[in-house]
């Protein structure tokens, strides 16, 4: 099963995402800020990390180059997940990023089916399993 950090520090937008994506089929840990999600990444070693860039105590871009220089966390896949807009993907790809997905575009607010499509898409290319849960949408 595909493991997945969620990592988010809007409540709302958490618990929604992190329920869509286990009904979908992956094991989803979470964190709600940048410590935290440096901690659950070297805990539970997810294959993947979907990271927000506005982040309490540690900020997104922070806890991406930390992730890779650290050589226990380095080879898991990050996506920004992020309000920012697209200006920023060429340097996060830089720092690291395998993908990035703008929140606004994704329509978290009526739903996550565009977010499980989009991520589907990102674990194929990865070579990760994707649940049957989250492949038919």
């Amino acid at each position: 099963m595909t493991k997945i950090l969620l990592v988010d520090d809007s409540k709302f937008l958490r618990l929604a995402t992190e329920r869509a994506l286990a009904r979908a089929g992956y094991d989803v840990s979470t964190a709600i800020d940048g410590e935290q999600a440096l901690e659950v990444a070297r805990q539970k070693k997810p294959d993947v990390i979907l990271l927000d860039m506005l982040l309490p105590k540690m900020a997104g871009p922070e806890v991406l180059k930390a992730l890779k220089k650290d050589p226990a966390t380095a080879a898991i896949a990050v996506v920004v997940l992020t309000g920012l807009s697209q200006k920023n993907a060429v340097r996060l790809q830089q720092d690291g990023a395998c993908a990035f997905l703008e929140k606004s575009e994704l329509g978290l607010d009526k739903g996550c089916e565009t977010l499980l499509a989009a991520l589907a898409r990102i674990m194929q290319k990865l070579n990760l399993e994707v649940p049957a849960g989250a492949a038919a949408r």
